[in-house]
């Protein structure tokens, strides 16, 4: 194995975990941004209907549209020209406001998985041609063990208090209460809190498992 500047050793031992960790939950969310998550998430035993009327058939109409916005690159009138039955809009301003700002969030996202696995397959051929495979094996053994212990913390509160973590990943992402609405308004109506929560768990068990591969399947490699 070749030797390397130490610095860049130690940047690497440092970065490559949390390049790991990150790659990791930001795969998990672009998974659940797929018509796929909605249509088996409305059809979970026990998931709430609308109390306003929506039918199983208009959620997944309206909630298809909504993510669709989310990955086009259309302006806000995608969604705000939508009208129900009656010519009243879908969203309101409100609404609308909100979701600009997690179009403009899950851009940034989506901008960032890109890169991380793009540095990932790069930084994977160079080790293999220099020969550097068990410094990188052993870095993406730690990304995995970083991956499990911070994800079986988030599982343990959202099994303790997923509210909480849900006002707080809100408060981190977005301004005041932007993101706070009428049980009345259509987002709410789409997706109830029991979505989000489902959301976070599959995230959180997505994460799990690849993490906890990458630690047993490196560190079984290592050991060898």
């Amino acid at each position: 194995m070749r030797s390397f500047n130490p610095n860049i050793e130690t940047l690497l031992h440092w970065l490559m975990p949390v390049v790991v960790l990150l790659a990791i939950i930001l795969t998990a969310v672009r998974l659940l941004l797929t018509p796929a998550f909605v249509n088996i998430e409305y059809r979970t035993p026990n998931f709430p209907p609308d109390p306003y009327g929506f039918t199983m058939e208009e959620r997944l109409k309206w909630s298809q549209i909504a993510l669709n916005y989310l990955l086009n690159d259309e302006d806000i009138s995608f969604l705000g020209d939508l009208t129900f039955e009656d010519g009243s809009p879908l969203y309101n301003e409100r609404e609308l406001r909100h979701m600009v700002d997690v179009k403009d969030l899950t851009q940034i996202f989506l901008w960032i998985w890109r890169g991380l696995l793009l540095m990932l397959v790069l930084l994977t051929l160079w080790v293999w041609r220099v020969d550097w495979q068990p410094a990188y094996m052993r870095m993406l053994h730690n990304g995995g063990r970083l991956t499990v212990i911070l994800i079986a913390v988030l599982l343990v509160g959202i099994a303790l208090s997923f509210n909480a973590v849900f006002t707080g990943f809100h408060r981190i992402f977005f301004e005041g209460d932007t993101w706070l609405f009428l049980f009345s308004d259509t987002l709410i109506r789409l997706f109830p809190i029991r979505f989000w929560r489902d959301a976070f768990i599959v995230i959180g068990v997505f994460a799990l498992g690849s993490g906890g591969l990458l630690w047993w399947l490196f560190g079984k490699r290592l050991a060898k």
